[in-house]
Formats: structure tokens, C-alpha cells, sequence
């Protein structure tokens, strides 16, 4: 596992992805990442053990006290990156076809 040192606070955090057992996430706050590392996936909310998962951790005397599951901003943004791969996935049309 990464050891991390986070001001004490909320962040942001991003599954990025979960393997074996592990997860690697990325922090952010005041939505610039600030940090990443893996942890094992267990620290995480049972519904919040997926890639892509936004999660909402506390940060107390340099320890991870809270991680909450963000299920909606987790639905939003997936929502917005699907939407982007269907249009980047459109072939545009031919000179026949304008």
C-alpha cells in the first residue's frame, strides 16, 4: 500500500481501478488532484469498490477517519463520459453524405 500524507480535510476521490483486491485512487481538492496510491480495497464503501466510483474521504491527524460513496456525482460523470465516447464514436459523414 501507498502511504499518503493529506493536510487534514475533505477530498475528492476517484476509484481508478480495483485489482486483487487493491485500489488505486486519486485525490483531489478544489478539484485539482493533489495526490494518488493504493489502498487496500476493503477501506472503501462496499458500493464504492469500482473503477470510476467518486468517494468523499476525511482526512483526520494524517489518518483516512471516513470514505463516504458519492452516488450520484459517481451515475453524473459516468453519464458524461459515455455520452463523449458516442459522440467520439460517430463516423462523420462523407462528402457524399453533407
Amino acid at each position: 500500500m501507498t502511504s499518503i500524507e493529506l493536510v487534514d480535510g475533505t477530498y475528492t476521490a476517484v476509484v481508478d481501478s480495483v485489482e486483487d483486491g487493491l485500489a488505486t485512487i486519486f485525490f483531489e481538492h478544489q478539484g485539482e488532484e493533489i495526490a494518488s496510491g493504493v489502498f487496500d480495497a476493503e477501506v472503501l464503501p462496499e458500493e464504492g469498490r469500482h473503477a470510476d466510483a467518486i468517494l468523499t474521504v476525511v482526512v483526520v491527524e494524517g489518518e483516512f477517519e471516513e470514505w463516504g460513496y458519492r452516488e450520484v456525482e459517481t451515475e453524473e460523470r459516468h453519464e458524461e463520459a459515455q455520452s463523449r465516447f458516442d459522440r467520439l464514436s460517430r463516423r462523420p459523414p462523407s462528402n457524399d453524405e453533407s
